[in-house]
C-alpha cells in the first residue's frame, strides 16, 4: 500500500479517469465489428505467434472482443459491471483503479507469452485469452470492498455481494479444476490482480502465533473480570458496555499495548496506550 501511495503521488495525475466508460465503449466497437465484419475478429485476438510476426496490433485489440454474443442478458451483466466498476473508481480514486485493470491486461497478455514458450512457439487458440476474468476480477474486487452491500439475484432475490463472491469464487475454482493446464494458465494469469489486490488488503498479523495467544489471554480476563451478570465488554474511552443498547459492538485494539477494548465509535479514533 506504501508503495501505491508513493506511485499515485508521483504519476496519479496521468490516471485514466471513467475507465469503465472506456471498457463499455470498446466492446460496442466490437460488438458493430462482430454484426458487419465477424472475420475480422480472428486478427484482433492475443497470439503471441502472428504478434512476433509483424500483427502487433493484437498485444491490444484484444480487449475489443466482447465478452459474450449480444442480447438483453449480455447488456444487464455488462451494465452491471460498468456500475461496480464505476463504484470502484470512485472509492479506490483513478490512479488505483487503472493500476487494477491494466494490471490484469498486462497479467493476462504475459501468461500468453509464458505458454507460447512452453509450448515450444507454437499457435494457441487466440480467444483462450478474453477479459472475461477480468471482468470477473472486477465483480470480485467489489464483493471484497462491500460485502455486505445487497444486490437482486435474478432481479427477485435480496443477495449480500460477500455470498455473490463466495459463489463466483467456486465457479472459477471448479472451472479451474476441470480444464486442462492451458486453461490453468490462462485463468490464473487474468485474475492475478486480483490475487494481489487480496493479499495486499488482508491483515495477516491476525492469525499470527502471537496475536493468537494475546487473543487467548484478552478473552480470559474478560471472563475473570466480568460479573456473572454484569457485562462483558467495556470501552475504555467512553465506558459504555453492551448493556446500554444492543447496536454496539466491541473490539480490543491490536496496536495497544494490553487488552484495551473499545466500541464502534472509537476503536479507530482512541490513543493507542503504549506501555513505557
Amino acid at each position: 500500500m506504501n508503495f501505491l501511495n508513493k506511485m499515485e503521488r508521483k504519476f496519479g495525475r496521468y490516471a485514466v479517469y471513467n475507465l469503465p466508460t472506456i471498457i463499455i465503449a470498446l466492446y460496442v466497437v466490437g460488438y458493430v465489428l462482430e454484426a458487419f465484419q465477424p472475420a475480422i475478429l480472428n486478427y484482433l485476438t492475443l497470439e503471441p505467434y502472428y504478434i512476433l510476426r509483424g500483427q502487433v496490433w493484437r498485444i491490444l485489440t484484444w480487449i475489443l472482443i466482447p465478452p459474450d454474443s449480444l442480447n438483453l442478458f449480455t447488456i444487464v451483466m455488462l451494465y452491471f459491471y460498468y456500475s461496480i466498476g464505476r463504484t470502484l473508481e470512485r472509492t479506490w480514486g483513478a490512479f488505483r483503479f487503472n493500476i487494477y485493470i491494466f494490471g490484469g491486461i498486462l497479467f493476462t497478455i504475459l501468461g500468453s507469452f509464458l505458454l507460447y514458450v512452453i509450448l515450444g512457439g507454437g499457435k494457441l487458440f487466440g480467444p483462450l485469452f478474453s477479459t472475461y476474468y477480468i471482468n470477473m476480477s472486477i465483480f470480485l474486487a467489489f464483493a471484497l470492498t462491500y460485502p455486505d452491500i445487497e444486490v437482486l439475484l435474478m432481479f427477485v432475490i435480496p443477495i449480500k455481494m460477500k455470498w455473490m463472491g463466495f459463489l463466483y469464487g467456486f465457479f472459477i475454482i471448479y472451472e479451474f479444476l476441470n480444464v486442462v493446464w492451458i486453461g490453468k494458465v490462462a485463468i490464473l494469469a487474468s485474475l492475478m490482480n486480483f490475487v494481489i489486490y487480496f493479499l495486499m488488503t488482508q491483515n495477516f498479523k491476525r492469525v499470527s502465533p502471537k496475536e493468537i495467544h494475546r487473543k487467548q489471554e484478552f478473552r480470559r480476563t474478560v471472563r475473570s473480570s466480568a460479573p456473572k451478570n454484569g457485562p462483558r465488554h467495556k470501552c475504555a474511552v467512553c465506558g459504555r458496555t453492551e448493556l446500554d443498547g444492543d447496536h454496539l459492538e466491541f473490539r480490543f485494539c491490536s496496536k495497544c499495548d494490553g487488552t484495551y477494548e473499545y466500541c464502534q465509535d472509537h476503536l479507530f479514533s482512541h490513543e493507542h496506550i503504549q506501555k513505557q
